[in-house]
């Protein structure tokens, strides 16, 4: 062949291409597939809403290849969330190929010579058979006659879990239903990873590399949450929920969307990473949560009984007892061999055979917060210094309280039974549900889990204190139900969710302009005057974060979350205590080290909620340089060489007030100065929020003079921290 026949041969071919992808866009929908309708190319199959459209495409531009699948309609760029013929492509210039209802009832892919490529391969009474796409992605074979559904491709998932699909297995029919990856990006043929739940009780969330090498674990599904993704203790609305039927035999996850006005599907990609995509109207695909994302999320990383803490420059530790199997291994970074115990059992020493159950235990990872407390025997020799400590608890007597009670039948029916449909998500103690009175009223259910270890005192705490709190920005407690094993608060519904779910999302942030942020900053600092100064009784908040901050229809600031709460009565300005309770980034240095809150406790985490609210950024989370791992460091530098304004979040583009930017900075590192005597009060905050009045200069915090202020704190407090509060940085099992 010539050059100029070469070209013209080059030229057809990119001609046909741009045709066929013109079809796709300006294709003829049809709503349904019948024995005398056929899917041929060029037309595509529709859901009623157009949401969901199937038909054929080529996921690479430059392979030769075509699939029937499904994708969403109208969204770009394209995501294909279902393929039918991953393991036998057909070719991309076989126009005459369809997708057709055979004389057997089966939906079946004939390419162009008539020949089978992929068939439902079920066995049906007749050809009356009809294929309908849902509104929610499900490809349905019906009989025509019953409406009987035959078959659906949500029993067979490829890569992409969407909303209303279910992930798990069926003990008594053997069925599992698992995510498989893509060889690649632009190959659909199965890659070399699985997701899906395993078998043993209680179930856990797996990925698996290559058919059964395990590569990473969610933990066990631990009432509303999996024990080894702590993101899920924060989370104001989940999209999970596990469902078991044992006289049925299933065990599946629930994937749901509870926000209508967002696209969102769980992916399981080429390189063997589940992801959460979200979508909101007008934006672009972003990144919600995903796993693996660092080396400790990776299975078996640290061997038996060793513990990964990605945050040390040593991720791997051995257990207190225990020691490394094979220190040579352990110093060439080679950890899988794990730890073995530095002194045996009693039990072990006393008997004469050996025993016929070894110790097991591994792929265990260390949480700052959330994750699950871990019980581990020692021998006694390990634990002479040890001394059990329990603090006294600071609640007022049950019959103190003139809460409302509710009744627990009422409670029922307001949520629907605790529908998945009405959750909006878990806390630190168990799941949140939204319900509707009799009257109409909306409210919001905190049901304790019964599996929370800490859960009683915390349930205690908050109704007794909350009860005797009324102000506009503190989250409002309308009653509580306690019967037999269930144990409920009852409080105002907030339809915004939390501080944390606009705030540090750059998509999302945009809604919060700097009028907004302004409000949101002077109703947290009056709510936390209240507490301190004008309440009947002053209370010490001691977990103010941006998740604890809820929004209501108005954006209007809430205070919430008082399970931990401490109140002080009389003269008291001072307190001590060995259960060091809160959240790093938000703990004051006084509290953190030497566990001494006071009023001023509070106002160190107000001025870190001060600095996030300005900058749009995580104080523990960021990372603007190897010289600054703390959002405080960055900004007092940057107050101090006259760039306060530099920490102003660019989602707020120009739109800002300069001076009340520079002034909420200066304030927020008054604020987190690191002895309490400097800090200002909560009226001083008030009056410098609202008033340009000399401000003091705050002095340079210590967190400018190390590189991450986590490990100190640990390190200071060994002795002082209590092995069973998951709040700070704790041993647990995933």
């Amino acid at each position: 062949m010539g050059a100029k026949d070469k070209d013209s041969g080059e030229l057809i071919i990119y001609l046909f291409l741009l045709l066929y992808w013109c079809s796709l866009k300006y294709c003829y929908a049809t709503y349904n597939i019948t024995s005398s309708q056929a899917l041929s190319q060029g037309q595509t199959l529709v859901s009623p809403s157009q949401s969901f459209e199937l038909g054929f495409f080529s996921p690479n531009s430059t392979a030769n290849h075509q699939y029937i699948g499904i994708w969403y309609k109208e969204v770009s760029p394209l995501k294909v969330v279902w393929v039918a013929n991953r393991e036998n492509p057909l070719r991309l210039t076989d126009s005459n190929a369809s997708l057709t209802i055979g004389s057997n009832g089966n939906l079946e892919l004939l390419d162009g010579n008539n020949k089978l490529v992929w068939s439902t391969n079920i066995t049906v009474a007749s050809n009356r058979s009809v294929a309908v796409l849902s509104d929610n992605g499900n490809f349905l074979l019906k009989d025509g006659t019953s409406g009987e559904e035959l078959w659906q491709s949500f029993q067979h998932p490829g890569d992409t879990f969407l909303p209303g699909a279910v992930l798990g297995f069926n003990t008594k029919t053997g069925e599992s239903y698992v995510l498989t990856s893509w060889k690649t990006d632009t190959d659909p043929s199965l890659g070399n990873f699985i997701a899906g739940l395993s078998t043993h009780k209680p179930s856990q969330l797996f990925i698996w590399s290559n058919g059964s090498t395990p590569r990473w674990r969610s933990g066990p599904w631990e009432k509303s949450k999996f024990a080894g993704i702590p993101e899920m203790n924060t989370l104001y609305q989940s999209p999970i929920d596990l469902v078991e039927d044992a006289e049925k035999g299933t065990t599946y996850i629930n994937f749901n969307s509870y926000n209508t006005s967002v696209v969102m599907y769980c992916g399981l990609s080429s390189g063997g990473v589940l992801k959460t995509m979200v979508k909101e109207k007008g934006g672009d695909w972003y990144n919600d949560w995903e796993a693996p994302t660092h080396r400790c999320e990776v299975y078996g990383m640290c061997g038996p009984f060793g513990v990964c803490r990605d945050s040390e420059s040593l991720i791997c530790q051995c257990m207190r007892g225990f020691v490394p199997k094979s220190i040579e291994e352990w110093r060439d970074g080679n950890w899988t061999g794990g730890c073995v115990r530095r002194r045996q059992l009693l039990c072990e020493t006393n008997t004469s055979s050996p025993s016929s159950k070894d110790d097991g235990l591994v792929d265990m990872q260390s949480f700052s917060s959330g994750g699950e407390d871990l019980f581990l025997r020692l021998a006694h020799s390990e634990l002479v210094n040890v001394k059990e400590t329990r603090e006294h608890t600071d609640v007022i007597q049950h019959d103190q309280t003139k809460l409302p009670t509710f009744d627990f039948g009422a409670i029922l029916v307001a949520t629907n039974h605790f529908s998945m449909e009405n959750k909006l998500g878990q806390g630190g103690f168990g799941s949140v549900y939204k319900g509707k009175l009799q009257d109409g009223k909306e409210i919001a259910v905190k049901r304790l889990s019964s599996s929370s270890g800490q859960g009683v005192q915390e349930f205690k705490n908050e109704m007794i204190l909350i009860s005797k709190l009324q102000h506009r920005n503190l989250v409002r407690l309308m009653g509580y139900c306690v019967e037999e094993e269930e144990k409920l608060l009852v409080y105002e519904f907030m339809p915004n969710k939390s501080l944390d779910y606009f705030i540090f999302e750059p998509r999302r942030s945009t809604q919060l302009n700097w009028t907004t942020r302004m409000n949101i900053i002077n109703g947290i600092a009056r709510g936390l005057m209240y507490l301190h100064r004008d309440s009947c009784a002053r209370v010490i908040h001691r977990d103010l974060k941006a998740s604890n901050i809820l929004l209501d229809g108005k954006m209007n600031p809430k205070i919430s979350d008082f399970g931990l709460a401490r109140l002080f009565q009389g003269s008291i300005v001072l307190a001590t205590t060995r259960r060091i309770v809160g959240t790093l980034g938000y703990m004051s240095p006084e509290y953190a080290m030497r566990g001494t809150f006071s009023e001023k406790s509070d106002v160190f985490s107000f001025g870190v909620l001060i600095l996030e609210i300005v900058s749009g950024q995580k104080n523990t989370g960021f990372n603007y340089s190897d010289q600054h791992s703390s959002l405080i460091s960055y900004a007092w530098q940057s107050w101090n060489e006259s760039r306060g304004v530099d920490l102003v979040d660019d989602a707020l583009a120009d739109s800002y007030s300069t001076e009340e930017a520079i002034r909420c900075v200066h304030i927020g590192l008054l604020c987190v100065q690191d002895f309490a005597a400097d800090r200002p009060s909560m009226p001083e905050v008030i009056s410098m929020l609202s008033n340009e009045t000399n401000r003091s200069q705050p002095k340079q915090p210590i967190f400018t003079l190390q590189n991450s202020p986590v490990p100190d704190v640990r390190s200071q407090n060994d002795s002082k921290l209590s092995a069973n509060e998951a709040t700070m940085s704790l041993v647990v099992g995933r």
